[in-house]
Order: C-alpha cells, then sequence, then structure tokens
C-alpha cells in the first residue's frame, strides 16, 4: 500500500486551518475557502463579512455573531451597515 491511498485512520492530519481560521476542524464558516472556487482570491474579511451577512439573514442574532467570529458587536453592525449601503447605491 503506498502513501497516497491509505484510510483516514492510518493518516496523520495536521490541523493548520487558513487566515480567517487556526483550526479547520472548529471553523465558523459553512464552506471552506479552499473549497470555493474563488477563495483564494477573496479577501478573509470579505469572505468573514459575507458569511456574517447570510447567518445574520438566517436569523443568529448580533450577539451570537459576535461571538461566534470573535469580533464586538459594533463591528458585527458595521459589517451589516456595509452592505446595505452598497444595496442602496
Amino acid at each position: 500500500m503506498n502513501g497516497l491511498d491509505r484510510l483516514p485512520e492510518y493518516t496523520q492530519y495536521h490541523d493548520e486551518g487558513c487566515e480567517l481560521n487556526a483550526s479547520c476542524l472548529r471553523c465558523p464558516f459553512s464552506q471552506c475557502r479552499f473549497d470555493d472556487p474563488d477563495g483564494r482570491q477573496t479577501g478573509p474579511r470579505a469572505y468573514r463579512d459575507e458569511e456574517i451577512r447570510t447567518l445574520r439573514q438566517e436569523g443568529m442574532t448580533i450577539a451570537a455573531l459576535a461571538l461566534r467570529f470573535g469580533l464586538s458587536t459594533r463591528t458585527v453592525h458595521r459589517v451589516l451597515a456595509k452592505k446595505d449601503e452598497a444595496c442602496s447605491l
């Protein structure tokens, strides 16, 4: 058996995360930025902000968003306001 087709149980996995989160296994995003075709070109903040907007539309509270992403509630409000400004132009 070569190293390329080992079973997951026999593979050493190093959870190194990315610029958005230090751990892949504990990442708050619903989709990995590396699974997104444009993920590598998308800035970490833009990716995070889009996820915040999506979760807010799904009904997550401002406080829960702040806790989930390690932000202040004021920053979450700014992220949401920035999208609202762009939509009204």
